[in-house]
């Protein structure tokens, strides 16, 4: 599968397990070494136009999710929402909420305690989006 079909499908096309990680892994490290020879340069312009362009790159959506519902080490913790996604279907829904918002306007971290195998409790940091306001 060729690096345009695993990363340019359509919303409704995506399918999870035929993405090629080492591409989408790949074609991130590469934006991310740009933003750092751009920022060594002083190029502050160039820096800002990758930034914007790593923000709404469709690879570096997939990895972030990939990032927290499979490899991190915090993957079985439920999120602000009560949910563990470890499923293909809720990654690519995932997908589909994340990629259907816009950043436009910054709104702050809502903070949740969660609870601990100690008995203890921790915060856990979300970022809300303009459609999660109502529920706070």
């Amino acid at each position: 599968m060729s690096m345009t079909n695993v990363i340019n499908q359509n919303h409704e096309q995506l399918e999870w397990h035929a993405i090629n990680w080492r591409v989408v892994t790949t074609m991130i490290n590469n934006l991310r070494q740009r933003i750092y020879r751009a920022s060594a340069t002083g190029d502050l312009k160039k820096v800002r136009n990758l930034q914007k362009l790593m923000m709404k790159s469709r690879a570096n959506h997939l990895l972030a999710i990939r990032k927290v519902t499979q490899i991190n080490r915090g993957k079985h913790t439920a999120g602000v929402d009560n949910q563990v996604i470890d499923d293909h279907k809720g990654r690519e829904h995932l997908y589909k909420l994340l990629s259907q918002t816009t950043s436009e306007k910054i709104y702050p971290v809502k903070r949740v305690y969660i609870a601990k195998r100690i008995g203890k409790s921790a915060l856990l940091g979300s970022q809300l989006f303009s459609n999660d306001v109502n529920k706070r």
